[in-house]
């Protein structure tokens, strides 16, 4: 028998109570948590707001020296609560097993990993997804990816990300929702259900992370770790909604984020983290620093030295220190200082505790260590179906000329241009950290599906093929090699179907763009293309809006289709050859140039709004003042019409609002019906419009549907700038249509 200091946590805590009753019948996970704090010593407590990265082959040999055995250590003495990127049920059995035999209370570990569209089987990216407005199939995406990840051994994934961004310039737009505070809070609620499920101790769900708390998303320039500068009527009617609406969620965890806020890194604010999120909305989960966050108020100029971060960041209620070692060097010498209060670490501590408990982990350390499940739940072929509807339902028809879309089954002379048409890595995006490279079905073989009078030529070379998740892409700027070749190819061609965008590595965290059109030589190759076949479909990968005037202006046919996963082509091939009709809608604006951003459509009026015969009103003397493409746009291989718009406003504790929508085409086809108002007048300015509802709805030719929707206070208040949620009396505006730009108007008085 080993000694009593080697057992796990639960014998010791049997070992202490003197009922003769099992805990697990009578004692509350609060009550557990609050006897296993009791025994706990100081620097063990700190120990479990500790997490680290994984930094040795745990199947090899145990470090002996340097950095790696020092962490060693930590481990067996129980001063590390979480690991982060060790996945595989052989090495997360060896970790757990590690601590929970060998430290004096055996604590297990929580498993953490950046799980965000996918862990094998690969979703479209984030802000693809968003465009699908479809909640049920967000979730469901969620669930897929908790579903693999758990397999895994990972219980617990770094997403959503619920930022709010207006910039595409920042990379991380393709790790979010969007531009819109209320689509974003529905969504955030969506994956947040997914990832958790309705048992979060069931063997297939993980704990969800709502991030970067906040603010993170108006970096100012569009540049990652930027600051952010901003008023407290954007702070608190856009950023925070999607926040609270993933803690109404019941999110069991919230990231900080690397930004400054009002002049305070948000990693060291008392005021977001403690104020807003943990008193005012009561979340009961526990905070977690970005990646070495908390060691980076030292470079802010916030914090002299490690130490005074980890007292800084303790005290601003940053529960668990990502990496950067400042709790379990300093916090305990801060606590014995007087610096940092015991009482703040036992509430970090009861947090994370309750968390694990909540995860079932305390009654069984290895349940998400099961050979058989990693087995039979990776690239399930449910999960396969389930991206591909999911990916199908992210794609936009931004624009249809002479409905060169879809393409005939049995059209002659099809060409297929462009590097990423025959690329099965780029589409799987970035941040799929657990995905197997080149698992994607390319364009070029969904497209073979359905057409054996296809031709496919490269095109000029774009990328560097050995682009990686850490490492800049390379673009060719010079080289036209395989101009030609596309050039004749396209000219013995029917239709062109052209296939370009960015890499997927050139989106996300750490990947700012300060142009955003197409990179390298593809617009030449569009332009040339185009002069000598007018019939031309253009496939958009990418994973954020792009500046794309010149050919929205000559292109017939353009589907925006992001980066869109493992199901890419075959979602694709489905949409141009007409066995899916296209119903996604934008959930940001792309811009006619890269001078408009920050351009949304929810912007406050102005004094000077309108044109005038002179220059004294607010626009540019070089651009147009609308978007090359509005928030909410998104066509169909079908018609829409909205008619019979009635506003009732007689009841004083809702509006209702109707309108029929009918589909006027040939085609069975799905529309997203928006819903926007205006607070006209206001005692904080309101924006010229805001989404407050949506409906996705079907119809056959020719059929019409009556859509209504119910305005509350809760959609037609907003937060003063104390923080305040007020209903104000006046003239409301309504719209509802197809975008943000196109719908029917009216108007109510709110008593």
């Amino acid at each position: 028998m080993k000694p009593l200091a080697k057992h796990s946590f639960i014998i010791l805590l049997y070992l202490t109570l003197s009922s003769t009753m099992t805990m697990a019948q009578h004692k509350t996970i609060s009550q557990k948590v609050d006897s296993l704090l009791n025994l706990m010593t100081l620097e063990e407590k700190v120990g479990q707001m500790n997490q680290y990265n994984g930094f040795w082959d745990v199947t090899g040999p145990v470090p002996e020296e340097g950095n790696a055995a020092i962490k060693y250590e930590h481990l067996k003495k129980g001063w590390v609560g979480s690991m982060l990127n060790v996945t595989g049920v052989e090495n997360v059995r060896k970790l757990q097993k590690l601590v929970v035999e060998e430290s004096r209370l055996g604590i297990p570990l929580i498993f953490g990993f950046d799980v965000i569209h996918g862990y094998k089987t690969v979703a479209p990216i984030p802000l693809a997804e968003a465009a699908s407005w479809d909640m049920e199939a967000i979730e469901n995406s969620a669930r897929i990816a908790a579903d693999e990840a758990s397999a895994v051994g990972i219980n617990w994934t770094f997403a959503p990300m619920v930022d709010i961004s207006r910039d595409p310039r920042w990379g991380r737009v393709m790790e979010g929702a969007g531009e819109d505070t209320y689509l974003g809070a529905q969504i955030a609620q969506a994956r947040v259900k997914g990832f958790q499920g309705d048992n979060l101790s069931a063997e297939n769900t993980i704990v969800a992370c709502a991030k970067h708390f906040a603010a993170y998303g108006f970096a100012e320039a569009g540049k990652d770790y930027n600051t952010a500068d901003i008023g407290t009527s954007t702070l608190y009617n856009a950023v925070l909604p999607p926040f609270q609406a993933a803690v109404d969620a019941n999110v069991r965890t919230v990231m900080n984020g690397f930004n400054v806020l009002n002049g305070v890194p948000v990693t060291g604010s008392a005021f977001l983290q403690r104020d807003i999120l943990k008193e005012k909305w009561g979340f009961d989960g526990f905070v977690i620093s970005d990646w070495a966050s908390i060691g980076e108020l030292v470079p802010h100029g916030f914090a002299k030295d490690l130490k005074q971060a980890a007292e800084l960041g303790a005290n601003a209620g940053s529960d668990m220190d990502m990496e950067s070692s400042a709790y379990v060097l300093h916090l305990v010498n801060n606590v014995k200082e007087g610096k940092v209060s015991e009482e703040k670490i036992d509430d970090a501590v009861r947090r994370i505790l309750t968390v694990k408990y909540e995860l079932g982990l305390f009654d069984d350390p290895y349940k998400y260590c099961n050979e058989k499940r990693e087995k039979e739940r990776l690239y399930h072929e449910d999960h396969q179906a389930g991206v591909l509807d999911m990916a199908k339902k992210s794609i936009v028809l931004l624009k249809n000329e002479g409905n060169l879309l879809p393409i005939k089954k049995n059209q002659s002379k099809i060409a297929v241009i462009g590097e990423l048409a025959n690329d099965n890595n780029s589409p799987l995006g970035s941040w799929r950290l657990g995905s197997d490279n080149h698992t994607a079905i390319s364009v070029l073989d969904g497209l073979k599906k359905y057409s054996n009078n296809i031709t496919y030529a490269k095109g000029p070379k774009v990328f560097n093929p050995d682009a990686s998740f850490l490492n800049h892409v390379q673009v060719n700027e010079t080289d036209t090699s395989g101009m030609e070749e596309a050039i004749a190819v396209a000219k013995q061609s029917d239709v062109v179907v052209l296939v370009l965008g960015e890499h997927g590595f050139q989106s996300g965290e750490g990947r700012s763009r300060a142009q955003l059109g197409l990179p390298g030589l593809q617009l030449n190759l569009l332009k040339e293309v185009y002069k000598v076949n007018k019939n031309v479909v253009l496939i958009l990968m990418n994973g954020r809006p792009l500046t794309i005037e010149w050919e929205a202006e000559n292109i017939p046919a353009i589907l925006e289709t992001w980066q869109l996963g493992s199901q890419t082509g075959n979602a694709i091939a489905q949409v141009v050859f007409g066995e899916y009709n296209p119903s996604g809608k934008l959930p940001m604006t792309f811009p006619r140039s890269v001078g408009q951003i920050p351009i949304y459509y929810n912007h406050n009026s102005t004094g000077r709004p309108n044109a005038q015969p002179n220059v004294f009103w607010s626009h540019y003397s070089d651009e147009k003042n609308d978007p090359l493409f509005p928030f909410g746009h998104g066509l169909s291989y079908t018609t829409f019409a909205y008619s019979n718009l009635t506003i009732d406003s007689n009841n004083p504790e809702y509006v209702s609002v109707e309108v029929t929508v009918t589909n006027t085409g040939d085609r069975t086809g799905e529309e997203v019906v928006q819903l926007y108002i205006h607070d006209k007048v206001a005692s904080v300015v309101r924006p010229v419009k805001e989404l407050k509802g949506f409906k996705k709805i079907s119809l056959a030719p020719k059929s019409s549907q009556k859509v209504q929707f119910t305005l509350t206070n809760k959609e037609l208040g907003f937060f003063n700038n104390a923080y305040e949620f007020v209903v104000e009396p006046g003239e409301f505006g309504i719209m509802v249509g197809t975008s943000s730009q196109t719908g029917l108007h009216g108007n109510f008085i709110k008593n």
